[in-house]
């Protein structure tokens, strides 16, 4: 069985200095990267404090995803919060148990605390807060139910985006947005890029409603909208699409139809995800921390776990705007 000397030995530190970390003495001075070594060689050697049970070091997350394990491989924006969670939990000495699709009744037993990424019914919620009431929402706006959530800003990106094309003179600009469900179907969620849109448009009297098109986050429904917008006699010059799997699809019907891009109409994309590098031209695209989020969630189940004074907290974490192929701006224009 393996020791605290043993770990110090790995780690190039003083058994003392092992026993405080793993004891989440956050009183010792000691570098964030230090702290997470000594864990993670501490997991490596399969180290048990059988005389502490309710250590911290013991502390058990459940990572619930709305997505199913396939789904998240072709919507790489939730892959990357779920790489966040998991780089930042060691620094607290965190097991992790991941769960697709919200399969809720995989929830171990000894779980101290839930990260749930994606959207959820008020079911679910409650579901899961009789599992355990620790909990902390990605992507999904809970703060007025009392729980810690954590958000990407769209307003001001998007406002960005909509200055960047009227700068050009562009005034008719297109939206392709999304609508979900979660995924007992119990609740319909609306795409709130659309309201930032709306009111960005708003601001230069712009906003035409004919050239709003509602599709489902999916590369084929991208696809469709946009063909239904080649079909108007008045063909928007740019547009703004909320997410990076119906850009693509966007893309892919304007080049069927012979619409070059971006001389012909530009297209700025939402999240940012390895996608948006991939298919030609690359896609202008909003940068969304997704790491980031993963990250602050795992700080917030840390707080919320041990201190007691802790109080719900809305996060909400800023954009940036990445010009690519798709529009005309380049790196140094900006």
């Amino acid at each position: 069985m393996a020791t605290l000397r043993d770990i110090a030995k790995k780690a190039s530190v003083s058994p003392a200095t092992v026993s405080r970390v793993l004891n989440n003495d956050l009183t010792l001075s000691v570098t964030d990267e230090t702290r997470a070594n000594i864990l993670k060689i501490a997991t490596d050697l399969n180290y048990k404090k059988a005389n502490h049970p309710n250590s911290h070091y013991q502390k058990h997350l459940a990572l619930v995803q709305w997505y199913s394990e396939s789904k998240e491989q072709d919507d790489l924006y939730y892959m990357t919060v779920r790489e966040g969670i998991e780089q930042q939990a060691p620094k607290y000495g965190f097991q992790i148990s991941r769960i697709f699709h919200n399969d809720i009744e995989e929830i171990p037993n000894d779980t101290d605390g839930i990260i749930a990424v994606g959207k959820f019914s008020q079911e679910q919620v409650q579901t899961m807060t009789l599992i355990c009431p620790n909990i902390v929402f990605i992507d999904d706006d809970q703060f007025s139910k009392g729980f810690d959530s954590v958000l990407t800003d769209f307003k001001y990106g998007i406002q960005k985006v909509i200055n960047y094309f009227v700068d050009q003179d562009i005034e008719d600009i297109g939206l392709i947005y999304g609508e979900e469900t979660s995924t007992d179907n119990q609740r319909t969620i609306p795409d709130l890029r659309f309201n930032s849109f709306k009111s960005a448009m708003e601001e230069h009297n712009l906003f035409d409603p004919q050239n709003c098109f509602k599709g489902d986050f999916t590369k084929d429904s991208g696809y469709l909208q946009m063909t239904k917008a080649l079909d108007k006699e008045n063909f928007p010059h740019a547009f703004f699409i909320t997410n990076d799997l119906m850009a693509a699809g966007a893309l892919k019907a304007l080049q069927e139809n012979n619409i070059a891009v971006p001389k012909q109409v530009q297209l700025f994309s939402f999240d940012n995800t390895a996608l948006s590098r991939y298919v030609n031209p690359e896609l202008s695209s909003v940068d969304v921390a997704t790491n980031q989020m993963g990250a602050a969630s795992v700080d917030l189940m840390q707080d919320l776990l041990t201190n007691q004074q802790h109080i719900a907290k809305r996060i909400e974490l800023a954009t940036k705007l990445i010009f690519r192929q798709s529009t005309y701006a380049t790196i140094e224009d900006l």
